[in-house]
């Protein structure tokens, strides 16, 4: 995936983000952006209980109706639910914790079309014992898709816990897994 990250980890509030919602295939999508890149990629069913949820986490943050640069984003937000494999050029703060940002690093080396275990990913990171705080730092993920936490599954391999709706999850992971068999050369 072609992902320019920013890390910004100051602690300061920003008071230069702007966010809008629009329907995509998997429902509403709510994205919003810094200076520096992308901070929010946000998955759900009404696009006023993204905009509220949003707003109660961040009070002045600025509602953009339409604009320019949202419209590039979406559009390339939707090519990227629908055909995953061809990567996704945004740029993107990520935020969080040095540990979340190992994570979620983890997270981004997941091939489209494969899946891990919270216990994959606490060792790949060097933490075997930590699938428990793993599976936090899944849960504070800010960006939805872009940080493929959908592509973790529990040690059994069921689906488990997802920000957005196991719905959501189940849906991504078959989009990837349809397109990364019709991509897969056959010998």
């Amino acid at each position: 995936m072609n992902i320019t990250i920013s890390q910004n980890n100051t602690g300061k509030p920003d008071s230069q983000i702007r966010f809008t919602t629009g329907a995509c295939q998997l429902g509403w999508l709510l994205v919003a952006t810094k200076p520096s890149g992308i901070c929010a990629i946000a998955l759900g069913d009404d696009p006023d209980n993204l905009t509220t949820g949003f707003q109660n986490k961040f009070p002045d943050a600025k509602y953009i109706d339409s604009a320019p640069e949202f419209e590039h984003i979406f559009a390339t937000l939707r090519k990227f639910i629908d055909m995953p494999e061809q990567g996704l050029a945004l740029t993107l703060d990520t935020g969080g914790t040095p540990f979340q940002q190992r994570v979620w690093q983890a997270l981004r080396e997941i091939p489209v079309g494969a899946t891990a275990s919270y216990s994959d990913i606490a060792r790949r990171i060097g933490s075997p014992n930590s699938a428990r705080a793993v599976a936090s730092a899944c849960a504070a993920n800010p960006l939805a898709i872009a940080i493929p936490c959908h592509r973790v599954l529990s040690i059994d391999g069921k689906l488990s816990g997802y920000r957005w709706g196991l719905e959501r999850k189940a849906a991504l992971l078959r989009r990837e897994e349809m397109q990364h068999k019709s991509e897969t050369p056959r010998q």
